[in-house]
């Protein structure tokens, strides 16, 4: 990863647009923004070294895909210790969508995706508040994610 590396408006614009669509030819933005395909692929290249740019992905609607659930679970470890070994465990559940580190009431704070309520009981009774290293759990059920987006460049 390359540390030095200083971002410029092009750079900001190129990142910009790929993460509208990650599938935007290379020529296309050199006509956009009024330099080569060459000059394009050296940039995108530079930020990936950087460690800016780190992987394409498409993005999928979760309800789409029969998930209805979504809700946040704060989680009170026994011991600051047992961290390392409970998000092992909870890494293993494919529930979890995402899981951090986190300051304040819970020690971890994880997204969970269940495709029913009862879905979604049976992941925090059997799975969930099972894992030996969590001492209690609070859930909060989302009702609708109105706001959602990237970090500007």
């Amino acid at each position: 990863m390359d540390s030095s590396f200083q971002r410029d408006e092009l750079d900001n614009h190129i990142l910009t647009a790929l993460m509208q669509d990650a599938r935007t030819p290379f020529a296309e933005l050199a006509k956009r923004f009024n330099v080569s395909a060459g000059t394009i692929h050296v940039r995108v290249e530079k930020m990936k070294q950087a460690g800016i740019i780190t992987g394409a992905q498409i993005t999928v609607n979760p309800k789409a895909l029969g998930y209805d659930v979504c809700c946040f679970i704060g989680i009170n470890l026994k011991s600051a210790g047992d961290y390392p070994a409970a998000i092992a465990k909870l890494n293993e559940l494919e529930e979890v969508v995402e899981a951090y580190y986190t300051t304040g009431n819970y020690s971890v704070f994880v997204k969970v995706m269940c495709q029913s309520i009862d879905g979604l009981q049976h992941v925090l009774i059997n799975r969930i508040q099972s894992i030996d290293e969590i001492q209690s759990t609070e859930t909060l059920i989302s009702l609708q994610n109105p706001i959602v987006r990237s970090v500007k460049p």
